[in-house]
């Protein structure tokens, strides 16, 4: 038996995982917010936590744990341990030693990755990528994150590849939060559909969202406040939603006809909360942009679902040499 830990950190959640890698099982799990404020110190505290919350659901310590894995936002260098310019973390630029931060307070070795990278590598390994030579994962949550798997391995380029969120599909177009114009998550990203709606109702629309959200308790809209307005028939809502499924739809076909993918698997939060029928509408966007159209990529929802990051950042522990432990 080999326990590991699986750490997935998002723009607003960070899950944590305790991870059998040889029975493929989940031992413990737990969730925490993501701090909005507080810079690296606070997330690396709020990840501590996690851990150590689904450590003790597993019945253990993180001292037991063979490996702990980090999948992050930003760029991330696997041999330095290191993360930077974390656009969707709190004051997060200059590269920051995160695994070596980690190590000391876990007694265990960590091992950093991006975040999409894991969660499409452990849906190639263990979900719904196990058929499949080559995919793409797309994860639509906070922003729109890619990652890739080519002939059976995963695939980063010079270290950034994958960025599909950042792919251009309207010239001079909406204002992206990563000072671009026009890219997909412009569009579909979570945090740019909010901004949209935002906008939207001070002209005067009339919207459910806010007050679902209020309802619920939350400070922005999350998935599950952005599914319960489109089940209430939300107009402006569905406006939106609309709006970026034909972002998505764009964006992925024309990655598509880039790299001749077999497979597009649908993950992040928004993604597994609509689910299939969802993947179902983002395939049909797609179609009048694929060039080879009558033989198109099998578009799947992520199977793993919110726990695909934190597994595969435990497989990525397995998988990884991890950066050396302080002295």
């Amino acid at each position: 038996m080999s326990l590991r830990g699986g750490l997935d950190l998002g723009g607003t959640k960070i899950q944590a995982i305790v991870f059998d890698t040889g029975d493929e099982r989940v031992l413990g799990q737990a969730r925490r917010p993501t701090p909005q404020e507080g810079g690296p110190a606070a997330v690396t505290g709020a990840l501590v936590e996690a851990l150590q919350e689904a450590t003790q659901g597993a019945g253990l310590v993180p001292e037991r744990l063979a490996g702990v894995g980090v999948g992050s936002p930003g760029e991330t260098d696997s041999a330095q341990g290191t993360v930077a310019h974390a656009s969707n973390l709190p004051d997060w630029d200059a590269p920051f030693a995160l695994a070596a931060a980690l190590s000391e307070r876990f007694g265990a070795p960590v091992s950093i990755g991006n975040d999409v990278d894991v969660a499409t590598q452990a849906e190639f390994q263990l979900g719904a990528g196990r058929s499949a030579s080559s995919l793409l994962g797309v994860f639509w949550g906070t922003g729109v994150g890619g990652g890739l798997v080519f002939e059976g391995q995963p695939w980063s380029g010079r270290g950034a590849a994958g960025e599909i969120g950042h792919m251009v599909i309207k010239r001079d177009g909406a204002r992206c939060p990563c000072g671009r114009r026009g890219c997909m998550e412009a569009y579909a990203g979570r945090r740019a559909m909010e901004e949209r709606a935002r906008l939207l109702t001070d002209r005067g629309r009339k919207t459910e969202l806010f007050r679902i959200m209020r309802e619920r308790g939350r400070s922005n809209l999350s998935s599950g406040v952005w599914a319960r307005a489109l089940s209430r028939g939300d107009e402006l809502a569905s406006e939106v939603v609309e709006r970026a499924v034909g972002a998505l739809g764009a964006g992925i076909a024309s990655a598509v006809n880039l790299l001749d993918i077999e497979l597009v698997v649908i993950g992040g939060g928004l993604g597994v909360r609509f689910g299939e029928p969802m993947a179902e509408r983002i395939f049909a966007a797609m179609r009048p942009h694929l060039f080879f159209d009558d033989r198109p990529p099998v578009v799947r929802v992520a199977a793993l679902g919110d726990l695909g990051g934190a597994i595969g950042a435990a497989l990525l522990s397995e998988r990884l040499s991890p950066a050396p432990a302080p002295a």
